[in-house]
This record gives C-alpha cells, sequence and structure tokens, in this order.
C-alpha cells in the first residue's frame, strides 16, 4: 500500500513540475496574441448584434475642445475709493462663490457667481437689467485673472450698459469700506 501511495504521490509532484516549467517568449507572444485575436473577435461580434452599432471609423471629426464663452465686451475698470454705495447709484454685483460672498459683502449687493465654463443664466442678466442701476459695478476675488473682471466683460458683452468692474477686487473694496468706517 504505501508504494501504491507513493507511485501515485510522484506522478502527482512531477505533473506540478511540468506545468511549473518557465515559459519561452515566443509561447508568451503566441498567447499574447490569441487573447488579443480571441477579444476582437468578440468585440465585433457583439457590436455586429447591437442594433446601433459602433462605427469603426469615425465618420465625423470628434470635438475635442470644451466650449466655453468668451466674454466680448469691455468694462472699465475701478478703484475700490470711486465706488459709490448709495442705493440707485451704483448696482454692486459680487461675483465670488457663495461661499465667499456669505462671509463679507458690501449691503445690497447681489452675489452672481462666475463661472469660467458657464455663461450667466439668462435669469441674473434679467435682474441686473431690471435694476435701474446708473452703473453695474462687479468685484470679484481680485486674482488673476479676476472673476470681476471676467464676469464685468461678460455682462457687457450680453448688453448690459455701464458695467465696471473693482481693480483688485473685494480685497480693496473691504479695505475702501473700512477705511470709510475709520474715517
Amino acid at each position: 500500500m504505501c508504494a501504491s501511495y507513493c507511485a501515485k504521490t510522484t506522478r502527482r509532484a512531477g505533473a506540478r513540475r511540468a506545468w511549473s516549467k518557465p515559459l519561452s517568449p515566443a509561447a508568451i507572444v503566441r498567447d499574447a496574441l490569441l487573447i488579443v485575436l480571441i477579444s476582437a473577435a468578440l468585440a465585433l461580434g457583439f457590436n455586429g448584434l447591437r442594433e446601433h452599432s459602433l462605427p469603426l471609423v469615425a465618420d465625423h471629426e470628434y470635438q475635442v475642445f470644451v466650449p466655453c464663452p468668451e466674454p466680448v465686451g469691455q468694462a472699465e475698470p475701478l478703484d475700490a475709493a470711486q465706488v459709490d454705495a448709495r442705493p440707485g447709484h451704483n448696482l454692486l454685483v459680487d461675483a465670488r462663490t457663495p461661499e465667499d460672498f456669505a462671509a463679507w459683502h458690501p449691503e445690497g449687493a447681489l452675489n452672481v457667481p462666475f463661472d469660467w465654463l458657464e455663461p450667466v443664466p439668462e435669469q441674473d442678466l434679467e435682474k441686473l437689467a431690471r435694476s435701474r442701476a446708473q452703473r453695474i459695478v462687479v468685484f470679484g476675488n481680485g486674482a488673476e485673472p479676476d472673476s470681476g473682471r471676467e464676469l464685468a466683460r461678460e455682462l457687457s458683452g450680453a448688453g448690459l450698459k455701464n458695467v465696471y468692474f473693482v481693480r483688485h477686487g473685494a480685497p480693496a473694496l473691504r479695505a475702501a469700506d473700512q477705511g470709510r468706517d475709520d474715517g
């Protein structure tokens, strides 16, 4: 019994050694090529079975760039000291994020966050046009590029008149506001 058990064990061990033998580079390339061909055949077969199969060659050029609105209008810069916050004279528009707007904004300012990829929503344009302010003064984060300047250019390009932006944005406007309170 021991002899037959040892013989079976030896055969099994020999079988294991045959599978653990390293493959030659030609065998690896052959197996990889076989996998690629089978995968391609399956993919083409399933594509052919689809109701609206995917074209193998593009019939038109793919769009690679995301279309972004380009601010086309002109807006004049103002220094923060030139901004008059009296109602009816200037409509202050904050182009910063709602979080920055909540942290600080001049009294009566509207928040119209500037989006670098999307145009200003139509309802915001209508609200600004209905304000009847003598000037629309936009301020942003003061960075370069300044969101306030870009929003002002976009508003001007959309047909709004007398649109200005505050040079150096909210930081300059806040400093000027604190200077008025101290003086």
